[in-house]
């Protein structure tokens, strides 16, 4: 049988675990569930299923677990020799490109992003100019990630219609 499954959480990686666990919890408000700690490779059920994942040869890597307000799990990698990209927004590459969250007061979190060491990738537009209230921005964190801002839940936004009757 098919039905809808929830979300569970999301892995993000960065090249300074504990700024981006600062970040997080001080810019969006998300707790730690997990504080920093470091994995290794070796015989644990831990360091085994990271074989399983990494392959051999991953040596050691650091991680936290932080949730959002909503119960969502984010878990922040740090791996030896982490690069930060000079662009990390390949939206045209398969996989994961951005992730969103949503606060009513998309212009004033765009501004704390900013002021936290992340960046605003473009101004905040609405979906339905002079209908309805509904905004969103681009933004990335200090690591390349790249978090967009809803002002209104994913399914009141797109059952209203967004982009209907547009032309392309």
């Amino acid at each position: 049988m098919t039905y809808p499954r929830t979300f569970s959480h999301i892995g993000l990686s960065v090249t300074d675990l504990d700024a981006a666990v600062e970040f997080y919890t001080q810019t969006l408000g998300w707790y730690v569930i997990m504080p920093p700690t470091e994995i290794v490779s070796d015989d644990s059920a831990i360091g085994v299923m990271c074989n399983d994942v990494f392959g051999e040869g991953w040596g050691r890597f650091r991680i936290a677990h932080l949730s959002t307000g909503d119960k969502i799990g984010v878990e922040i990698f740090e791996f030896k020799n982490a690069e930060k990209p000079k662009d990390n927004f390949e939206y045209w590459k398969t996989g994961v490109f951005h992730f969103c969250v949503q606060d009513p007061d998309v212009e004033g979190l765009a501004k704390r992003i900013v002021a936290n060491g992340g960046k605003q990738r473009m101004p905040v537009r609405e979906y339905f100019p002079g209908e309805k209230p509904y905004r969103m921005v681009y933004c990335e964190d200090p690591f390349g990630n790249i978090i967009e801002i809803y002002s209104h839940s994913y399914e009141l936004t797109y059952s209203a219609g967004a982009y209907q009757g547009e032309k392309a």
